[in-house]
């Protein structure tokens, strides 16, 4: 990861749930087998398994010394908190990682490696700081010209945020590439670049220029994929990240979305502010009921069709929470609702989706050999 074999540490201190350790989750569902340890005291001597049903036996230990013990040489952090910055309870787990000469991976906002007690503890050890959230100093502003690569192009979009946007892309690349297709996946989060080994954080981007920078990744993505894969960010009606969500939309210029949305979920997920509101006088934050998926295939293709014409080919669930019957109900329900073939693609196989988007691909190619 990141330029070296690594046995990972990954720091969750009270927070290695599914929904709060996210980067956490996406490290172990899909490498795993770069994980030595899981630090939560909260939930010491626990497996992940346990925890969050991935990781197999990886245990989960009460600090950065058990960590050690178990083969550990770096240590990556594996939350994304609002805000982003390290929290303060934190910071002792990653200074005695950074004196043993660990690297340190972070996909935080706040960035290590420009903390001045944290850069100078890592330059006396040898540590690495090692920031993907970083953005790259280019500034590109996008034309459309994703639109014109010769690859079908797909990007996951949501009914809210955090809904397995990476998830789909990603289970949906592996399924196309069993299939014999030549599929590419674009991070465009933290933990997609801790799975992928490349990519941007979209997030850190200044806004101008995230449908730019997307329009890059796409361009150099489709020189060797027949199937570009995009991981999408935000939610087109969220009031705080549709921002990313229209950039990512205009700038990959897709040919095909994937809607994804979690089943036992009514509403959109508000920040977190912990009493602001009734401390400062400040209003609450407003928590938008997540409309029919029928009303949002509708929507997506419109905003698309603003730059680029784009279809929804399918619908990714996230069935977590609810019992097989009621999954396979919720799977059925979306195909019926929506016209396009809905599955839950960690659950039961990314399979009719896959099958979708082989059938765009065959499309688009005699389009473009038609006389």
């Amino acid at each position: 990861m990141l330029g070296k074999p690594r046995r990972l540490a990954i720091l969750a201190e009270g927070s290695f749930t599914v929904l709060d350790g996210k980067t956490a989750v996406g490290v172990l569902r899909y490498r795993p087998e770069e994980v030595a340890a899981v630090i939560d005291s909260t939930r010491a001597g626990r497996s992940t398994e346990a925890c969050v049903g991935l990781g197999g036996s990886i245990p989960v230990v009460d600090g950065v010394a058990a960590a050690a013990a178990l083969g550990a040489d770096s240590l990556l952090i594996g939350i994304a908190p609002q805000g982003g910055e390290l929290p303060a309870a934190w910071r002792g787990a990653v200074r005695e990682a950074i004196e043993r000469g660990w690297d340190v991976l972070s996909g935080l906002h706040g960035f290590l490696a420009d903390d001045p007690d944290l850069a100078a503890r890592a330059a006396a050890s040898g540590a690495r700081l090692l920031d993907v959230r970083r953005p790259p100093t280019r500034r590109p502003v996008a034309g459309a010209r994703a639109a014109q690569v010769d690859a079908l192009v797909v990007l996951t979009v949501g009914s809210d945020c955090n809904v397995g946007k990476m998830t789909a892309a990603l289970e949906l690349t592996r399924e196309l590439k069993t299939r014999g297709v030549r599929a590419a996946f674009v991070a465009t989060g933290q933990t997609g670049i801790f799975v992928a080994d490349h990519g941007v954080a979209l997030d850190a981007v200044p806004s101008d220029f995230v449908a730019g920078i997307t329009e890059e990744l796409v361009i150099e993505a489709a020189r060797e994929a027949e199937v570009v894969l995009v991981e999408g960010q935000g939610a087109l009606r969220h009031p705080g990240y549709s921002g990313v969500t229209l950039s990512l939309l205009h700038g990959a210029a897709p040919a095909a979305l994937v809607l994804c949305h979690p089943s036992a979920r009514a509403s959109m997920r508000a920040p977190r502010r912990a009493g602001r509101a009734a401390a400062t006088g400040e209003p609450e934050p407003v928590t938008p009921i997540i409309p029919p998926l029928a009303e949002l295939v509708r929507e997506y293709e419109q905003a698309a069709a603003w730059v680029s014409p784009a279809r929804v080919a399918g619908v990714a669930l996230n069935t977590l929470g609810l019992d097989e019957a009621a999954a396979r109900r919720a799977v059925a329900d979306a195909a019926r609702e929506t016209g396009r073939p809905a599955t839950d693609p960690v659950r039961f196989g990314a399979g009719p989706i896959a099958a979708a988007l082989e059938q765009a691909l065959a499309e688009r190619r005699r389009h473009a050999t038609a006389p």
